[in-house]
C-alpha cells in the first residue's frame, strides 16, 4: 500500500529551496540558523498570527499540492489502495481528489493534550484555522474515534481497510 504524509512533505519541502530562502529574508536567519529551518522558531512567528499564517501558508500550500498531486499520478495502477494523510484535506479542497475519506477524531481534550505532549506550541492558533472534528466528520465518507491507544487505532484502521477491499471484490463503492 502507498502512503504519502502531508506534514512530512511540508517538513522535507520547509528545508530546500525555494522555501528556505523565502522564509530566512521574511523572517531572517535565525528562523533557519544551521541551513535547516527551526519548526518552533516558525510556529512562534505564525500560530498566533494570522498575516504571518496566511503568507507562510500561501508559499507552502501550492508546492505541497504539486507534490501530493504528483504522487496520485505516479502511483502503480496496480495499487489497491493509496493512503494520503492530510491534515487541512477538507479545508484544502483536496478531498475531491480521493475515492473515500476518513476523518480520525478524538474528545477536544484528549487532542489538547497530544498536541502538547508533543511540544506543539500554540495550540489553539493551530486549530483555528481548521475545521471543527464535527464538521471533518461531517465531510468525511468514514469516521473513525481515535480516544484510545495507538493498537486500538491501528485496529480500527485494518477493520476499516478489510472492509473497504471486501467491498472493491463485491464491486461496491467505498
Amino acid at each position: 500500500m502507498a502512503t504519502i504524509s502531508a506534514d512530512q512533505v511540508v517538513h522535507d519541502l520547509l528545508d530546500q529551496e525555494p522555501l528556505l530562502s523565502r522564509l530566512k529574508e521574511r523572517w531572517g536567519d535565525e528562523v533557519a540558523p544551521d541551513g535547516r529551518v527551526d519548526r518552533s522558531v516558525v510556529g512562534a512567528k505564525v500560530f498566533n498570527d494570522p498575516d504571518e499564517l496566511a503568507w507562510l501558508e500561501s508559499q507552502i500550500h501550492p508546492l505541497v499540492g504539486g507534490e501530493l498531486i504528483g504522487w496520485i499520478e505516479g502511483l502503480d495502477p496496480q495499487s489497491a489502495f493509496a493512503v494520503a494523510e492530510i491534515p487541512l484535506l477538507f479545508e484544502g479542497e483536496m478531498h475531491e481528489r480521493f475515492d473515500h475519506t476518513v476523518a480520525i477524531v478524538a474528545s477536544e481534550e484528549l487532542r489538547q493534550q497530544r498536541a502538547r505532549s508533543r511540544g506543539h506550541e500554540g495550540v489553539e492558533g493551530r486549530e483555528a484555522r481548521q475545521l471543527s472534528q464535527i464538521e471533518k466528520a461531517e465531510r468525511a465518507d468514514t469516521v473513525i474515534e481515535n480516544d484510545g491507544t495507538p493498537e486500538e487505532l491501528e485496529a480500527k484502521l485494518a477493520a476499516l481497510l478489510e472492509s473497504l477491499e471486501s467491498e472493491m471484490a463485491t464491486g461496491g463503492q467505498g
